[in-house]
């Protein structure tokens, strides 16, 4: 799958944390990577994570725009790739899909071209 359609299909993604006893995030405060949001893929990987706990949910897209500035989230901290995410790193995918396709139509147009006696 392209990179640009997984950063699509991830946008619409469910991901799933603890949910404190007042409204927001817990955040945990890392040396080297600055206040972090344990995110997941999926209920079991929050149980495997934090336990028997209160749990909320939300998509991507909105978590990174819930997210207090400053704060990332790391998906699924527990599991065979994790990564972080942020609002940055949306827009540079976003970037990068639109770089794709513009690529992509410029190849297209020249083999077009080719075709044509080009």
């Amino acid at each position: 799958m392209p990179e640009r359609e997984k950063w699509a299909a991830l946008r619409k993604a469910r991901l799933y944390f603890q949910r404190p006893e007042e409204p927001g995030f817990l955040v945990s405060e890392t040396a080297e990577g600055g206040p972090l949001v344990p995110v997941f893929t999926s209920v079991e990987g929050l149980a495997r994570f934090a336990g028997a706990c209160g749990w909320a949910s939300t998509t991507v897209e909105d978590l990174v725009g819930l997210l207090p500035e400053g704060v990332r989230a790391l998906v699924d901290p527990l599991g065979e790739r994790p990564f972080l995410l942020d609002a940055r790193t949306l827009r540079d995918a976003d970037g990068q899909g639109a770089e794709s396709q513009e690529a992509d139509g410029q190849e297209a147009d020249g083999r077009e071209e080719r075709a044509d006696g080009g």
